[in-house]
C-alpha cells in the first residue's frame, strides 16, 4: 500500500468517524402566543410614602430591544435592593443544602460526560508478567521435562471501538447534553432559592407589621378599657359598654399573641432557607417603603423571552440528549469494529527483556456485524425515538406552564395594583369613622358599640392593607423569577462599570 493510499484510508476512516446518524435538530414551534394576553406592563404605582421608579411610565420598549433587556439579565442585587435582603440571598446562596446538592449534580454529569467522551479515544496501557511453565515429556517430544521462564512487558491499545457510524460520539452528544441541563437546573434552583429567600423576607415583615398592629391596637384598647371600667365604677357607664370595651382587649391580645408565633415561625423558615444562623442585622423590624422598594422591571417583553428560563432550557437540552441516544441506537444496526494492539519484548530471561531480537507485536481487529438479536436493537431504536417524543412533549409543556406563571402574574400586577389602592383609602375611611364614633360617644350621641363596631372595621382595615402588600410585593418577586430573572448577581452594566 503506498503512503498516498494509506492517506487516503485514514482520512476517509476519518470522516467517518466524525459522521453520526442522529436526526438534525429542529427547535418545537412556541405553543403559546407571540404576546402576552394583557399589556405586559409590570411598572406599578409605588406603595405610599415611596418614590415611583424612574422608568415607571416610560413607553415599552420594541420586542427587539425588550429582548436585551431580558429579565433574566437584571442582577438580583439590582433588583432586590434592600441590603438585608441581598445579605441574606448571599448567605443563602452560600449555605442553602438544597442547592448545594444542584452543584454536586452538576459535578456528577461533568464527570459522567468525561467517561463517555473518553470512549472516543484509545486507551493505552502498559503491561508485564512472568510467566513460569513446566511441560511434560508428551509434549516436549520426548525429551525430558523442560520448565520455560517467560518474562513479557509492552505498550497496547485494547478493545477501541473505532467510531464508523458515530455510536460513540452520539453517545457522547447526549452525555454533554444532560451535563448542560443539570447546569441549567442548578441555575433553577438558585432562582428558586431567591424568590423563596425574598417571599420569606416579605412574610415576616408583613407578619412584624401584623404584631405591631396588634400591640398598638392591643395597647390602645387597653387604656380605653381602663376609662370605661372607671366610668363603670362611677356609675356613667353600663356594664354592657364594660364588658365589650373588653372583648377588644381579649382579641387584640390574642392576636399579638398569634402574630409572635408566625414571626417565630418565619424567622425559623427563614433559617432553614439560609442554611445558617441569621444575623438579626439582616432581619426587617416592619413592611415600610425600604423592604417593599424592589425594581420595576421592563415592559413590553415578548412571550419569546420564556425561551431562556433556565427549566426551559433544561428541558430543551433533554430534547439534544434524546437525539444522540437515537443516533446511536440507529448505528447499534451496522458493524462494530475494534482493535487490540501490542507491541513489547519478550524473553526467557529477565535481564534479556530490552536486549535486540526480543521486540514482539500484535494487531488484531475485530469485526462484529450484528445478525439476529431478538428484536433487541430494533426495540432499543424505538424507546430512543419514544424518548425524544416525550422530551418535546416535556419541552411544550414547561414553555406552555411558564406561560401561563407569567400571564397570572401579569394580570395580577394591574388588580393589585388598584387593590391596595382602594385599601388605602378603605383604612384611611375607617380611620376616620373610628375618630368621629369616638368623638360622638363622649359626647353622648352614641353608643359604646358604634364605636366597637368602628374600631373592629379600622382594625380589619389596617390588616387587610397589609395582606395587600404583601400580595403585590410577592407576585413582584414571582414574576421576576418567573421570566427566568434570578441567577446572576448583577445586571452586566452593573457589574462592568
Amino acid at each position: 500500500m503506498s503512503r498516498k493510499t494509506a492517506l487516503m484510508s485514514g482520512a476517509a476512516l476519518s470522516l467517518l468517524a466524525a459522521c453520526t446518524m442522529e436526526p438534525r435538530y429542529r427547535q418545537p414551534q412556541l405553543p403559546v402566543p407571540d404576546q402576552w394576553p394583557i399589556p405586559a406592563s409590570t411598572s406599578a404605582a409605588a406603595p405610599e410614602g415611596q418614590a415611583a421608579p424612574a422608568d415607571a411610565a416610560a413607553p415599552a420598549p420594541a420586542p427587539e430591544l425588550a429582548t436585551k433587556l431580558a429579565v433574566r439579565d437584571i442582577g438580583w442585587r439590582d433588583f432586590f435592593v434592600d441590603q438585608r435582603l441581598q445579605s441574606l440571598i448571599a448567605a443563602a446562596l452560600i449555605n442553602n443544602r438544597d442547592l448545594r446538592v444542584s452543584v454536586l449534580n452538576i459535578e456528577k454529569a461533568r464527570a459522567q460526560y468525561r467517561i463517555q467522551r473518553g470512549a472516543l479515544f484509545p486507551s493505552v496501557d502498559a503491561s508485564g508478567n512472568w510467566t513460569r511453565q513446566k511441560l511434560p515429556p508428551a509434549l516436549t517430544f520426548g525429551t525430558e521435562s523442560l520448565t520455560y521462564n517467560i518474562f513479557q512487558a509492552g505498550v497496547g491499545i485494547s478493545n477501541y471501538e473505532v467510531d464508523l457510524f458515530g455510536r460513540v460520539r452520539s453517545l457522547t452528544h447526549a452525555a454533554l447534553q444532560q451535563y448542560l441541563a443539570q447546569e441549567e437546573a442548578r441555575r433553577s434552583a438558585q432562582l428558586s432559592l431567591i424568590a423563596e429567600v425574598a417571599n420569606a423576607y416579605l412574610t415576616l415583615a408583613s407578619d412584624r407589621d401584623l404584631q405591631h398592629l396588634a400591640q398598638q391596637t392591643l395597647e390602645s384598647q387597653e387604656h380605653s378599657y381602663e376609662l370605661s371600667r372607671k366610668s363603670h365604677d362611677a356609675g356613667t357607664t353600663s356594664g354592657l359598654d364594660l364588658a365589650q370595651a373588653q372583648t377588644t382587649v381579649e382579641q387584640a391580645r390574642a392576636d399579638a399573641a398569634r402574630y409572635e408565633g408566625n414571626v417565630a415561625q418565619d424567622i425559623d423558615a427563614l433559617t432553614l432557607l439560609v442554611g445558617a444562623p441569621l444575623d438579626p442585622a439582616w432581619l426587617p423590624e416592619a413592611f415600610d417603603a425600604k423592604t417593599m422598594g424592589l425594581q420595576a422591571l421592563p415592559a413590553g417583553l415578548p412571550s419569546d423571552v420564556l425561551l431562556r428560563r433556565p427549566d426551559v432550557l433544561e428541558a430543551e437540552h433533554a430534547v439534544r440528549s434524546a437525539n444522540g441516544n437515537i443516533g446511536a441506537a440507529r448505528a447499534a444496526f451496522f458493524p462494530t469494529v475494534s482493535l487490540t494492539t501490542n507491541i513489547g519484548a519478550a524473553s526467557e530471561q529477565l535481564s534479556h527483556l530490552f536486549q535486540s531480537g526480543t521486540g514482539t507485536w500484535t494487531f488484531a481487529p475485530t469485526v462484529s456485524v450484528p445478525i439476529f438479536h431478538g428484536g433487541e436493537i430494533v426495540g432499543n431504536l424505538q424507546v430512543a425515538k419514544a424518548n425524544q417524543q416525550i422530551a418535546i412533549a416535556q419541552y411544550e409543556k414547561a414553555i406552555q406552564v411558564s406561560f401561563r406563571e407569567v400571564a397570572d402574574a401579569l394580570a395580577l400586577t394591574a388588580t393589585l395594583n388598584r387593590q391596595r389602592a382602594a385599601q388605602e383609602a378603605l383604612v384611611n375611611a375607617t380611620g376616620r369613622a373610628y375618630e368621629l364614633s369616638q368623638q360622638r360617644y363622649k359626647a353622648g350621641r352614641d353608643s359604646f358599640l358604634d364605636v366597637l363596631v368602628s374600631q373592629r372595621s379600622d382594625y380589619s382595615a389596617q390588616q387587610a392593607l397589609i395582606a395587600v402588600r404583601l400580595a403585590e410585593q410577592t407576585n413582584r418577586v414571582n414574576l421576576y423569577g418567573e421570566l427566568g430573572g434570578g441567577w446572576l448577581e448583577q445586571s452586566p452594566k452593573s457589574a462592568n462599570p
